[in-house]
């Protein structure tokens, strides 16, 4: 799915409501759903030092997400305490009820911007900000095709890799052009956003010596490759 989304075969609005209506057909209800996913997601490593430290220094931490705003809320109240949860505002899609009884039997989801091709147009929730007579420092996170609108308008992008270096917002930015700094967890983005809140270095510093580093990793890894052609 992701590699079509990615070579625009298909868009990302499409493909995901495809694989919720394979869901729904196969019976599974909402409430069961729900559960399934509130009981097995766990927080990236890091988050909740991450979270509190952001509250704690008055940075609004905002999720905003192409899933579906009820499982999300479900799941964080599982995650971290009520209070936090309740406090985190969430930018996502809804979802419709489409039983006789309204009770979740059958469902579908209910895009933020279903004129968009991503269904939920991230971008739409960073740009108001540019607008601000006091701009805040936009910093974002991001792991997936789901988040390619939103990658070109944040001062700082953070772009999530699989443990074995995979990710496809990777890709994206990389043909882009758009800078980026890599992250595995949240420990990588609570050391990058402390520097830049503190005033211990600047977005344009961070983000050039990131590119550099890249640089550096994807000349030893293209050495290595060589070497192990003539091995």
């Amino acid at each position: 799915m992701n590699k079509d989304v990615l070579s625009g075969k298909t868009t990302f609005r499409d493909s995901f409501a495809e694989m919720l209506q394979s869901v729904v057909a196969n019976g599974h209800s909402f409430a069961e759903c729900q559960e399934i996913l509130r009981q097995n997601i766990v927080l990236d490593p890091g988050f909740k030092t991450f979270f509190r430290w952001c509250r704690e220094n008055g940075v609004p931490v905002i999720i905003v997400s192409s899933g579906m705003a009820p499982i999300i809320r479900a799941v964080l109240t599982n995650l971290i305490s009520a209070e936090e949860a309740s406090s985190i505002n969430i930018i996502a899609n809804d979802v419709e009820f489409t039983d006789e009884g309204k009770e979740g039997k059958t469902w579908e989801i209910v895009y933020r911007h279903p004129e968009s091709g991503y269904g939920h147009d991230k971008s739409k929730a960073i740009l108001p900000y540019r607008d601000l007579a006091h701009k805040p420092t936009l910093f974002f996170c991001g792991d997936g095709v789901s988040d390619m609108s939103a990658a070109a308008h944040a001062d700082l992008l953070f772009v999530k890799e699989m443990a074995n270096g995979d990710s496809d917002l990777a890709t994206y930015c990389k043909e882009k052009d758009i800078p980026h700094v890599s992250f595995r967890d949240f420990n990588k983005v609570l050391e990058v956003v402390q520097t830049v809140v503190t005033g211990k270095s600047s977005v344009s510093s961070v983000l050039a010596s990131e590119m550099a580093a890249e640089r550096v990793e994807e000349v030893q890894q293209a050495n290595a490759e060589v070497q192990a052609t003539k091995d």
